[in-house]
């Protein structure tokens, strides 16, 4: 191999340029590690109800390590997303000594029982909220269709004046709304939303005008329905053309 320059001149081009690229990364890397370019700034960014500036401060304390190049980006923003009332993060940097953190708060729908909250997007979280939320209840996959069927019966019961506090459906996807004049719907499985509409449209001349507390309606019938009274305890039904 001595006897062949072309080869020995091949590979002390490959080492001499071996080499210049070690040392240029190695200056790189003292240069970005050196303390010359701190985070000056952190500008938090985001319509926040929940997030405090106290805990924007501990995260910034305890999770922010490293200057503007050497900053973990991922792990920042999983430290921030691990707040009870965030949802999505996004971070980035900005020359020269900025980093900017945009944060999208969770906006409560519902509660899921007593075991976590249900935003807008039919997603749960756990955080406390000391609002009057109505209350869902149903399989562990169904939290999304729960959430989508509230809106869709809150709209259907409009023009009763009712609203939904509770909303629950069962492992065989049966629907049972609970109302805030204390009165239960049960809609049953097949036709639930031609079911509650008849019911909205027969409300004004029939439950609206009792002047007793209805306690239970039971929309599973063909061509009517039934109601309870709670001071007599028996069912009535009242057909609706």
């Amino acid at each position: 191999m001595w006897d062949k320059p072309a080869a020995m001149l091949w590979i002390a081009n490959l080492l001499y340029s071996l080499a210049a690229v070690l040392l240029l990364y190695g200056v790189l890397f003292v240069v970005i590690h050196l303390p010359i370019f701190p985070l000056r700034e952190v500008k938090v960014g985001g319509e926040l109800s929940h997030v405090t500036r106290e805990q924007l401060k501990l995260i910034v304390d305890r999770h922010l390590q490293g200057n503007f190049f050497t900053l973990d980006l991922v792990k920042t923003r999983d430290a921030f997303q691990k707040l009870p009332w965030v949802r999505n993060v996004s971070v980035r940097r900005r020359w020269p000594d900025r980093l900017e953190v945009q944060i999208e708060e969770h906006r409560e729908l519902a509660r899921w029982g007593n075991i976590a909250l249900v935003n807008t997007y039919g997603e749960l979280f756990h955080a406390a909220s000391d609002k009057d939320l109505p209350v869902f209840y149903g399989p562990g996959d169904g939290v999304r269709e729960v959430a989508e069927h509230y809106q869709l019966y809150g709209r259907l019961l409009q023009p009763t004046g009712l609203k939904v506090t509770q909303l629950a459906l069962s492992p065989r996807r049966a629907w049972q709304i609970g109302t805030n004049s204390g009165m239960v719907v049960e809609l049953g499985r097949e036709q639930v939303e031609s079911r509650l509409q008849k019911f909205v449209e027969a409300y004004d001349h029939t439950l609206g005008m009792l002047n007793v507390q209805v306690r239970y309606a039971d929309l599973r019938y063909p061509n009517g329905f039934a109601v309870r009274r709670p001071q007599m305890q028996v069912t009535d039904a009242r057909k609706v053309s």
